[in-house]
């Protein structure tokens, strides 16, 4: 077996993301951008992963995952210069060696096992994925020679108008032999217009010297897109949303109109369950089977709704476990809550969990009906098969015991008449 290690590159300001956060620490479907690509490395299981950082630095150690070293590049200048910092942690390693770029979200495990695959057939110093694209703006230039042997890579600041016209572009993500890599290393200059230390002149190097470098073409050149603004992150956005809801679809849930609807990377949703129009389902979020949800719900924290549940028009819930056949259909707020089984949260409900200082909990047991318009003020318990009234208050601390009525504001229980 090959040894492997990895190197991600997120030291970069990222400047047109006019943003006093890392580039790499914003947020896509729920994850932050980085993280995507420290699991796709993760995937390969490789001994050791780097991540170079800079700009925004402790941020970015806090939204890379465990597992991870980090190494500081201080100054910004390039990414040879990048690979240079990271050169310490790997004296002595005899092995491949991954280099990632870490706002590449969409790479998957199986494009870099082929690059793996590739690299190691063809016993190369250095093997890279590229892609052609239409409009190839903002990327490295593949040049090639007559033969289809790749030449070298040109960046398109200092790319001729000839070699702009190229349409096969760098991804940023290469496997080298790191023997190769670092001697190449100590001879990269900053002799171009961006006065920097290009990993890319590498594999000039290596060309000129004999050795042998290869490219892999990517199938569908989505998968190596980086963002660099907000309008390449709603776009990366809306790819990962098609490929975040196909999964589920085909794992067998429906998604009615995928369009209109707003599923993060965290969520589970089991089958048969009917995710309806403009409902947003964010953060850790776990749904069952036959569940019913939307339209215009929204769903996030971590929450549980169990298996036939019903979350319909206009209700949000926020860090609560829904209990099986529950129904909440109507207009509610449910927040920071416990709900039995086959409960019916009328329309209109509100769990008022915050009282300006902190959260508190409200629970509800199996087959409690609560009445249209009801406010329970948490901290507050409202019993097994108990009723509230239309328009109840239910104060914090005056639980209602199982099998009880309470009406009005405040509520009490309910008084039968005397014949």
């Amino acid at each position: 077996m090959n040894k492997l290690a990895c190197i991600i590159l997120a030291a970069g300001e990222g400047t047109r993301m006019k943003s006093r956060y890392a580039k790499v620490a914003h947020l896509l479907a729920g994850k932050p951008i980085i993280r995507y690509v420290v699991e796709a490395a993760r995937g390969l299981e490789p001994e050791r992963i780097a991540v170079v950082i800079g700009h925004d630095a402790e941020r970015v150690k806090t939204v890379a995952g465990d597992g991870v070293d980090f190494v500081e590049q201080r100054e910004q200048r390039g990414t040879g210069h990048a690979v240079m910092q990271a050169q310490a942690l790997f004296a002595g390693y005899e092995g491949d060696l991954l280099v990632l770029s870490g706002d590449v979200p969409l790479i998957t495990v199986e494009t870099l096992r082929k690059l793996c695959e590739t690299h190691r057939k063809a016993s190369a110093a250095c093997t890279l994925l590229s892609a052609v694209m239409k409009d190839p703006s903002g990327y490295g230039r593949i040049i090639r020679r007559a033969n289809g042997k790749l030449l070298k890579i040109v960046e398109e600041e200092d790319a001729s108008l000839f070699e702009k016209a190229v349409e096969e572009i760098n991804a940023g993500i290469y496997l080298f032999s790191a023997g190769h890599l670092f001697q190449a290393i100590e001879k990269l200059s900053p002799e171009n217009r961006q006065q920097e230390f290009y990993l890319t002149d590498v594999v000039g190097i290596f060309v000129g010297e004999g050795k042998q470098v290869e490219a892999v073409q990517v199938d569908d050149a989505r998968g190596v897109l980086g963002i660099n603004d907000r309008d390449e992150l709603a776009r990366i956005e809306k790819i990962l949303q098609q490929k975040i809801q196909k999964a589920h679809m085909l794992n067998g849930v429906t998604i009615v109109d995928p369009a209109n609807t707003y599923i993060e990377a965290t969520v589970s949703i089991g089958r048969d369950t009917i995710i309806h129009p403009f409902t947003v389902i964010e953060g850790e979020v776990r749904i069952g089977t036959d569940c019913r949800i939307g339209p215009f719900s929204h769903i996030r924290g971590v929450t549980v709704v169990e298996d036939g549940a019903e979350i319909g028009n206009f209700v949000e819930v926020k860090t609560s476990l829904i209990g099986g056949g529950t129904k909440a259909k109507h207009l509610s707020y449910i927040g920071d809550a416990t709900i039995g089984r086959e409960a019916n949260i009328g329309a209109g409900t509100i769990t008022a969990n915050y009282d300006g200082t902190a959260k508190h909990k409200t629970v509800i047991g199996d087959r409690a009906f609560i009445g249209s318009g009801t406010t329970l003020v948490a901290p507050v318990k409202v019993g097994k098969g108990a009723i509230t009234g239309a328009g109840s208050v239910v104060l914090k601390g005056r639980d209602v015991p199982d099998g009880s009525v309470v009406v009005g504001i405040p509520a009490a229980p309910l008084k039968k008449k005397q014949k």
